[in-house]
């Protein structure tokens, strides 16, 4: 689908037509099918973001789900909302756009850069739990990857709610990379299996960050892609289960994946950690309280519907 592209200057203020609010641009921060997000500075020096798009109807939508998303108890599944409106330009025309919480963190690839293997399972377990509740409540992600996801205060957040659909429809809003349908791998009907292999092709971005793109044999393309990837060879077969559809939902997949991670978690010797000082000893410090929350997340959510 074709971005919709707003240039909007650091400085500029958007007042809107009908509650008067005003919001100065601080910078972009991406475009995508349905509009531009920005960073932004309300009159009480609040930050927040700011979505600008041209479909009223599709910008309600996404404006309803994030609504939807902040009345769920104990579980963040998005930015919340602040305010929506119209904004009337230089020209006279009009757009919609809505302001939400404004996510501070680091793209994915970048923070897991230099990171050892545990945390590729950890930040896809923590993706795994807000997919598990965002399907109970009858949504698919539709557009997963990592454009719309940030690590922030240690936590995989997502940024961008623009292509979640209804399950049972069809998914509109989509990137190649992360589409069963580009791999020859599925359709592109919403439902929980659509999002699970996308969680898949994020684990093998984590691998080759570039990307790579199809060949006449799409399967074995993925396949060697995978077998050659040392960061992912704890996970190869956990991968390999996921294409070959054992897992149904993102419970059963958060299930095999903390296995593995469960497995792994074995205790430093105590000349190693002796030797950890500076930057190393920070890792390996938010390395355990990360495997520690992820771990409670998983348990929790054998007792809740939503952890």
């Amino acid at each position: 689908m074709k971005k919709q592209a707003f240039n909007l200057s650091p400085g500029m203020s958007v007042r809107g037509k009908w509650n008067g609010h005003v919001y100065t641009i601080i910078k972009k921060l991406g475009s995508g099918a349905c509009g531009t997000v920005f960073k932004c500075r309300s009159h009480q020096g609040d930050t927040y973001a700011l979505k600008v798009g041209e479909d009223s109807s599709r910008m309600m939508l996404e404006v309803n789900m994030l609504k939807k998303f902040s009345k769920v108890q104990g579980v963040k599944l998005g930015p919340y909302f602040v305010d929506v409106d119209d904004w009337v330009d230089g020209t006279g025309k009009t757009y919609p756009f809505y302001i939400m919480e404004y996510v501070d963190g680091k793209p994915l690839p970048q923070f897991l850069k230099g990171k050892t293997q545990e945390w590729v399972g950890i930040c896809t377990v923590q993706l795994l739990s807000d997919l598990e509740n965002l399907h109970k409540e009858g949504y698919v992600f539709g557009d997963l990857k990592t454009d719309n996801l940030l690590m922030s205060s240690s936590r995989v957040r997502w940024i961008d709610v623009g292509g979640v659909t209804s399950v049972g429809r069809a998914i509109k809003e989509y990137t190649e990379f992360y589409d069963r349908g580009y791999w020859g791998m599925g359709s592109r009907k919403a439902e929980p299996s659509y999002d699970l292999f996308a969680v898949t092709m994020i684990m093998l971005e984590m691998a080759y960050p570039q990307r790579f793109e199809k060949s006449s044999h799409p399967l074995k393309k993925l396949e060697t892609k995978l077998a050659a990837s040392s960061l992912l060879k704890p996970y190869r077969r956990f991968i390999q289960q996921c294409w070959k559809g054992k897992f149904k939902n993102a419970s059963e997949m958060k299930t095999g994946l903390s296995d593995i991670l469960m497995k792994r978690q074995k205790p430093l010797p105590s000349s190693r950690i002796r030797k950890r000082s500076g930057s190393g000893e920070a890792e390996g410090a938010e390395l355990t309280a990360l495997s520690i929350v992820a771990g409670l997340a998983f348990s929790f959510s054998i007792f809740s519907f939503w952890f």
